[in-house]
């Protein structure tokens, strides 16, 4: 059921932005409200981090289950069980405040929305044409960011200490029910993904899987302890929802800008400078007071930083893969992401058990300070890609899945699908 362009894309997809928008929302508020209550319990921070962690370890499960489920009943059957399964997930923090339950809920939740994402991208795909799939995709990371930011914003709801804030995430995970079961939008095919062997894809472009990692582990860090970091500098709960919003504002102000850059400029040179600014940053970030206005500003150009570079990996990536290879190779680094997500929350919680509670803004230097030293070498020793051979930047989503990457073919292949049988490797 392709759709055209213009108004015809916001009638035909409305209804699955809206329930998206709202998902995240309690996604967001969810994410947030589990470590400031794992704090305020007594958790410690090294189960704090791990509890966090259980999220990733589930995403990575996510994409498989919804995937058999879909070859059996189908996307919108798909699309209700896992959002009620989430929905009950969150209502379990409150009645059983232990760290050993609270892993399986952030297990479990980290399964029912990698499945979400998998049939909401498999809507927009069928949506989609030649002509629209680059605004689709933008749309969904819009939707996707402004979702977990606006979610921030019910931490004033009701007490940290209560059950009341578990509820609100719950009622509005399962308020995305309503926009998608009351469209009118036909269930789309499903479509199974080719695959790509990681090794391959790291002796053709060792550099995307690197990029993808090490901004899943600053994303992971990011997500997975900033509430805690915020909590345990005294911020009250309105400017810790402040504190999580800012990156994702950053994002959607600098996402756009970064990619047209991007595409006019050498592609690794603009992410080594990115990478850059993504390690600078959380290193001033340190000598600045908790909750003032510099340090929201920085948390701001912290976000614009972090989260266009999963993006501009991605783009590397395909920049030099031929046009069948694409979808698969996105599929593998999503998966490398996620891995790299794990691992964020351990590293976070282990600085900040070692450094103090401004250790958290270390563990994001070094993610991305990992990420400069790399390509600094690869700058050195290995020439990148001519400027002809750049494909077009758009944004993907930091938690999308790989079958977000079905939106990127159609538009790329313009483009390349005369070049794309003499693509070079970038070497090891």
């Amino acid at each position: 059921m392709n759709v055209g362009t213009g108004t015809t894309i916001l009638g035909s997809t409305w209804a699955l932005f809206l329930g998206l928008g709202v998902l995240m929302m309690g996604n967001g508020l969810q994410s947030t409200l589990v470590g400031l209550r794992a704090e305020s319990a007594d958790f410690g921070t090294a189960v704090t981090g791990v509890v966090m962690a259980f999220y990733f370890v589930g995403f990575l499960f996510g994409t498989r289950v919804a995937n058999k489920a879909l070859q059996n009943v189908g996307h919108i059957r798909v699309f209700s069980a896992l959002a009620s399964l989430a929905s009950s997930s969150v209502l379990v923090y409150a009645l059983a405040v232990n760290p050993y339950t609270w892993a399986a809920m952030r297990f479990a939740t980290g399964v029912c929305f990698a499945g979400l994402y998998v049939v909401v991208e498999g809507w927009l795909n069928d949506m989609a044409t030649n002509d629209n799939r680059g605004r689709i995709l933008a749309v969904y990371m819009v939707v996707s960011v402004g979702g977990i930011a606006f979610g921030q914003l019910f931490l004033n709801a009701g007490e940290i200490s209560g059950a009341d804030l578990f509820i609100v995430s719950s009622v509005l995970v399962s308020l995305a029910l309503v926009p998608v079961a009351l469209s009118g939008a036909s269930a789309p095919p499903f479509i199974t993904n080719p695959t790509f062997p990681l090794r391959q894809i790291w002796g053709i472009v060792p550099t995307g899987l690197i990029t993808s990692f090490t901004t899943g582990v600053g994303n992971g860090a990011l997500f997975g302890m900033g509430a805690v970091y915020a909590s345990a500098a005294g911020l009250s709960p309105g400017r810790i929802g402040l504190f999580m919003i800012m990156p994702m504002i950053g994002a959607l102000i600098f996402q756009f800008p970064i990619g047209m850059v991007s595409d006019r400029l050498p592609r690794r040179g603009i992410i080594f400078g990115v990478s850059v600014a993504a390690t600078l940053i959380p290193l001033a970030l340190q000598v600045v007071d908790a909750g003032t206005a510099v340090s929201f500003g920085l948390m701001m150009l912290l976000g614009g930083a972090m989260f266009p570079l999963y993006s501009l990996g991605i783009a590397y990536t395909n920049d030099w893969l031929p046009q069948d290879q694409i979808v698969a190779a996105a599929g593998q680094l999503v998966m490398t992401n996620g891995l790299g997500a794990v691992f964020g929350p351990f590293m976070a919680a282990g600085f900040i058990r070692a450094f103090g509670n401004q250790g958290y803004f270390l563990s994001l230097a070094l993610a991305h300070g990992a990420l400069v030293v790399y390509l600094s070498y690869r700058i050195v020793t290995r020439d990148g890609l001519p400027m002809e051979r750049q494909g077009p930047y758009v944004p993907f989503p930091a938690r999308a899945s790989g079958a977000a990457a079905q939106l990127l073919v159609i538009r790329r292949k313009r483009k390349k699908k005369k070049t794309a049988s003499a693509l070079p490797t970038e070497g090891v």
